[in-house]
């Protein structure tokens, strides 16, 4: 019994220091849930007014940086940087109800390494797709793990992981439309987006 009270005590404690002032302002002095995050900081990074512009509509998601010039940390990449057009990448296909990268794929990651590398001012996502077999919400998974798996290797050939983002569409954006065999292995692939910062 005595342990029950201690545990509504300490729940109820708990509640106070989360709804505590201090953890529940933004920096514009508005009120925010203390999970959420304070978005009253980001600003258009041209140094005029940045603390407490907030994102409005006429926010151009290409400039969000800190006062270095650095992107935001945690912001997509697709959000706030330019995509590189000149630069086109090969898909990695993978096989079926798998994430593990065929032998003869390795050549396409290499590449990718081979640019990140090279040039400091690029960034990557690494976008995992599936065929339309399968659940959404299983697909999705895999998707992810597609492109975890592309990311942990082009990390370990040397590419900081701080430059590469994941993104899962499952089955979402299908490379070929239809159905069958070599469809759906065209649709089985990771994707790179190669963005400039």
């Amino acid at each position: 019994m005595q342990i029950s009270k201690l545990m509504m005590v300490n729940a109820a404690l708990m509640c106070a220091l989360v709804f505590t002032d201090t953890g529940c302002k933004n920096a514009d002095g508005s009120w925010r849930w203390p999970w959420s995050k304070d978005r009253s900081v980001l600003g258009t990074g041209d140094g005029v007014n940045d603390v407490g512009s907030g994102l409005s509509g006429a926010t151009d998601l290409n400039r969000i940086t800190d006062e270095m010039g650095n992107v935001i940390s945690g912001a997509r990449f697709e959000d706030v940087l330019q995509p590189v057009t000149d630069i086109r990448f090969n898909p990695v296909y993978f096989g079926f109800d798998s994430y593990s990268i065929p032998p003869q794929e390795m050549p396409k990651i290499n590449a990718v390494a081979q640019d990140l590398l090279q040039n400091n001012n690029h960034v990557l996502v690494v976008e995992g797709h599936c065929d339309e077999r399968g659940s959404n919400e299983y697909n999705l998974s895999l998707g992810e793990n597609r492109a975890q798996t592309i990311r942990s290797i082009l990390v370990n050939l040397g590419v900081a992981a701080d430059r590469i983002q994941t993104r899962s569409y499952g089955e979402e954006k299908p490379a070929v439309i239809g159905s069958g065999e070599e469809t759906w292995r065209l649709n089985r692939r990771g994707e790179f987006a190669l963005y400039q910062r």
